[in-house]
């Protein structure tokens, strides 16, 4: 399945039906008066966020959608049916825009969510409607209400609790085949990873999280330079963001400065999110190296990073452990002080392995 996180469609509600003119005409009845019935209300537009969808690539090929008109009234008395409705059904977490991309009308951000986007028209009053003790015999009746139209844009914002980030190349593939059950696709040259990919790390019974790895960052990300930041909305919710940095490359503090830059420009709060930095790769190099490029990374970042190596998954577990504290914070669980080194919940049967 191809993975499509933007789209723009046409929508548009139903008429409203017209009323009708209509008098009773039956035999041995004088007098049998107006019986014109209302139309029937026009369909509506909804937009419902339900699980199950982690892309908007059914809207690709069908990209009009237009609710049914109503019915109209009709003679005797009867009243027209109302159209039938349409209801979009998205992945939790997509957003729906003004044409201009800008403007949020709404947001589904939780399962079972549901937004009318177009209300159809009313139905048009049948002659039975405009009878009384002045005009008995009306012969008018209103026509329906015209439905509602709009283009509207979707854009696809994951849900995921923690956030993968770091230049192409880093490791972040390889580091969510570990923690995760996921099979991203890993290759030893830059921009492997070309869409968001998800995963579920299971800590225990009862610690779950889910996790984003997002395409890499170059430096000019924000002005469209490589993939650009597009994908980083799909960070945006997370609680926390791992930032991998490879620690075989030269330039670890130019590493480290070129993402935190793209994130700040980027906006949306993003660059004030909470942060895990990360060393990644130090199963290929030795200890003195290691300690050599942690320091330097220190030096400019000010937090000490963790050693991580996803292929061997050293340090992987803990890391882990880190990201979860600070979802936990996010949802509002009360937090202990423990010892990270320590597991504060009964592990999974047969231990946890990468």
């Amino acid at each position: 399945m191809k993975f499509l996180d933007q789209c723009k469609i046409f929508i548009r509600s139903g008429n409203g039906g017209g009323g009708a003119v209509s008098f009773r005409r039956e035999k041995y009845i004088e007098y049998g008066g107006p019986d014109g019935g209302d139309g029937g209300r026009g369909g509506d537009i909804w937009i419902e966020a339900v699980d199950g969808l982690n892309t908007l690539i059914d809207y690709r090929y069908q990209q009009h959608f237009k609710a049914e008109t109503g019915i109209h009234g009709m003679g005797r008395g009867r009243h027209g049916a109302a159209g039938g409705d349409i209801t979009l059904k998205v992945p939790v977490g997509t957003q729906v825009l003004e044409e201009d991309k800008e403007t949020l009308i709404a947001d589904l951000d939780t399962a079972g969510m549901t937004v009318r986007l177009c209300k159809g028209g009313n139905g048009g009053w049948g002659n039975l409607h405009f009878k009384g003790p002045i005009n008995q015999a009306p012969k008018y009746a209103n026509p329906g209400q015209e439905g509602e139209e709009r283009w509207v844009w979707m854009r696809l914002k994951l849900i995921a609790d923690v956030g993968l980030v770091g230049l192409p190349n880093a490791g972040k593939s390889t580091f969510l085949a570990a923690a995760t059950a996921a099979k991203p696709k890993i290759a030893d040259y830059p921009f492997t990873t070309l869409t968001p990919n998800l995963g579920v790390v299971d800590l225990s019974t009862s610690e779950r999280f889910v996790l984003a790895d997002i395409p890499g960052l170059i430096e000019g990300a924000s002005e469209g330079a490589g993939l650009g930041t597009r994908f980083l909305g799909h960070v945006e919710r997370s609680a926390v963001l791992i930032h991998l940095i490879d620690a075989t490359q030269e330039d670890i503090a130019g590493a480290w400065t070129t993402i935190r830059g793209e994130l700040e420009a980027y906006g949306d709060e993003l660059g004030d999110k909470s942060e895990i930095l990360a060393l990644n790769k130090i199963d290929a190099l030795d200890e003195e190296t290691i300690a050599e490029k942690a320091a330097e990374l220190e030096a400019v970042a000010g937090v000490k990073p963790r050693l991580v190596s996803g292929v061997s998954g050293k340090g992987v577990k803990e890391l882990l452990r880190a990201a979860y504290r600070e979802v936990r914070i996010r949802r509002g669980d009360e937090i202990e002080e423990i010892d990270e080194e320590e597991d504060h919940v009964p592990e999974t049967p047969g231990g946890w392995t990468p």
